[in-house]
């Protein structure tokens, strides 16, 4: 099936923003958290994770800091903004539902 390419960015999008909810993660951590609760449905390379990313903190929904990892290494935390609530807050509301990675099953984006 042919997806829509500007509805599987945003789908990514929405899935990284609720992943970071709780709190500020790196790209790697984001990507294996999203993994994670998919059930390895979704897996996110490089090529689509860092893209979406950068464009959400470009848009101001996200920020991001260097610091140190549980490694040791250097990495980008990101993290959201106050920009970024009111848009998770709509999209909860029109689909009714809280769980990204679900509604993403119901719509058989996954």
């Amino acid at each position: 099936m042919n997806k829509p390419r500007d509805l599987v960015q945003g789908t990514v999008d929405l899935l990284i923003l609720k992943t970071i909810t709780p709190g500020p993660l790196h790209g790697w951590a984001i990507a294996q958290r999203i993994k994670q609760v998919s059930k390895d449905v979704m897996k996110l390379n490089q090529n689509a994770l860092y893209p979406a990313l950068h464009r959400l903190e470009e848009q101001g929904w996200l920020k991001s800091e260097w610091d140190d990892s549980e490694n040791n290494r250097r990495v980008k935390y990101y993290s959201l903004t106050k920009a970024s609530h009111p848009m998770l807050s709509l999209v909860r509301g029109i689909c009714g539902v809280t769980d990204t990675v679900e509604w993403c099953r119901e719509a058989r984006l996954a």
